[in-house]
């Protein structure tokens, strides 16, 4: 049962970092049509607004992937240094405080999110999108990243040893 739990957060995890590069592709056509349209001599209005909410929603929606491939940068000056129970102890407790701060988070996000659409906000940019759809991939991306810091928090007490 934890091995299918854990293969479908793992799957998750890939599939937002997926979703992720999707937005960066989406970034470079942005960038690309707002070239272009200024060399052809015509505006598109909200491009550079895109482009930022584009930026937003990778980057939340990739944190988790990264996170699970051991691509952040972590406290590995001082955990190389440890050894035995105090690497243990270490890792719990930041793991522990991660898993507090990405939930701190993920809980101001989707609140932001959701007085977003009950006051119906717009963004300041020429074309006054709805701020709640933009938000929507950050909070997602929030909520994904606390599950999988989580997850690996959970996985130091639920692993075997030599696993």
């Amino acid at each position: 049962m934890l091995c299918k739990i854990d293969k479908f957060l793992n799957s998750l995890y890939r599939y937002s970092g997926y979703v992720a590069s999707f937005f960066l592709i989406l970034i470079l056509a942005t960038i690309v049509v707002g070239i272009a349209s200024r060399i052809f001599g015509f505006y598109i209005r909200g491009l550079t607004e895109y482009s930022g909410y584009s930026l937003a929603t990778a980057s939340f929606l990739a944190l988790a992937y990264t996170f699970n491939e051991n691509g952040h940068i972590r406290i590995t000056l001082f955990l190389e240094k440890a050894k035995g129970g105090l690497l243990k102890f270490l890792t719990i407790w930041c793991l522990a405080i991660s898993t507090f701060l990405s939930g701190f988070l993920a809980f101001y996000f989707i609140k932001m999110w959701v007085v977003s659409i009950q006051l119906g906000e717009r963004s300041q940019g020429a074309d006054e999108i709805l701020l709640w759809i933009p938000q929507t991939g950050v909070a997602i991306g929030s909520i994904i990243f606390f599950v999988c810091i989580t997850h690996n928090f959970l996985k130091l007490f639920i692993s075997k040893p030599n696993a």
